[in-house]
């Protein structure tokens, strides 16, 4: 009789189970069956914002539900993504976060709202765009060789702009003055439009911004652009040439991602992740994202992961050593 029990009782273990199977899946293939809110962790303008809208819009278009963008800027970005920490994990609610509020807040803040290890489904990387180092025209370089030279004779006397403390504009710099040998005073400012303005008014020296802050200067002849912080020369920059390329091991580009609340089933995840994919990869999506010197970056929720462990070892001792809090 006990052997009868105990195949009776797998019995029902293996049915439920592929009950449970059974069940997500069919939530998943309804999925989306009423609107849902993208959180942006930034203001009306940003690049999240405007990789999120452009996402929205088509996402919409393609499932036949609204996918709708509210931005919810404060606190280095913590806000908006606290914001899907907490939300119900169905797949109704998602975010578009950058590495800060996912990894160097971690490092930055000693205590979040939010566990970025513990309280995110961690969907799938959207895009990437290569950060330039660019100089004022009057310090009279053209490499970053020269740059690094000029630096090491006047330490101190030279300064550069940021995107705010903790930014990946901040965090490239320090990285190059740490990796140089050399001393630049740091300026933040609130966005890269206005850390650009006071690089063409001679207010900094010197910019690690997002490339399409800096191209759209060049022509003025006030601004001379080094090199790229991108791992290898940039598809979209192909002439310009790394930092490694110039003895400077520094690498710092700014991704986006999205993001659910932890919890979301795996099978409404592994979804929404392959329409996105479809999404950003569209030629039109594709060519829209070229023209702010982005590229789409579709990828696996481990590779997502993967980026954020490795942001997290890249930037760690930066913060150390340059003593930023």
């Amino acid at each position: 009789m006990t052997k009868y029990l105990l195949v009776a009782f797998l019995f029902i273990c293996v049915a439920c189970s592929a009950g449970i199977s059974f069940g997500a899946q069919a939530v998943a293939q309804e999925w989306p069956s009423r609107p849902v809110k993208l959180y942006i962790p930034f203001g009306p303008g940003s690049t999240p914002d405007m990789v999120g809208r452009l996402i929205a819009e088509r996402l919409t278009q393609k499932l036949g539900q609204p996918f709708v963008v509210e931005d919810k800027p404060g606190a280095s970005g913590n806000l908006g993504t606290d914001a899907v920490a907490k939300a119900e994990p169905d797949g109704y609610t998602l975010g578009l976060s950058i590495a800060g509020p996912l990894a160097v807040n971690a490092l930055l803040f000693d205590k979040l709202p939010y566990n970025p290890r513990k309280d995110f489904a961690y969907v799938t990387l959207v895009a990437t765009q290569p950060s330039v180092l660019a100089v004022s025209a009057r310090l009279d370089v053209g490499t970053v060789v020269e740059l690094i030279d000029v630096l090491k004779n006047n330490p101190g006397k030279f300064n550069y702009g940021s995107i705010g403390n903790g930014s990946v504009s901040h965090l490239a710099m320090e990285a190059i003055a740490l990796t140089s040998g050399t001393r630049i005073v740091h300026v933040p400012y609130a966005s890269s439009p206005q850390a650009m303005t006071a690089l063409l008014r001679g207010d900094v020296d010197m910019v690690c911004l997002p490339a399409i802050a800096v191209t759209p200067q060049l022509a003025s002849g006030k601004v001379k652009m080094l090199a790229v912080s991108t791992a290898a020369r940039s598809t979209l920059l192909p002439d310009v040439p790394t930092l490694r390329e110039s003895g400077i091991d520094v690498e710092a580009d700014a991704w986006n991602g999205l993001i659910a609340p932890a919890g979301t089933p795996d099978a409404i995840v592994v979804k929404i992740a392959r329409e996105v994919a479809e999404v950003i990869t569209a030629p039109d999506v594709r060519e829209k994202l070229s023209a702010q010197l982005m590229e789409p970056v579709p990828g696996t929720p481990a590779q997502f992961r993967a980026r954020i462990d490795a942001d997290l070892a890249r930037w760690a001792p930066v913060i150390k050593a340059a003593r930023i809090n």
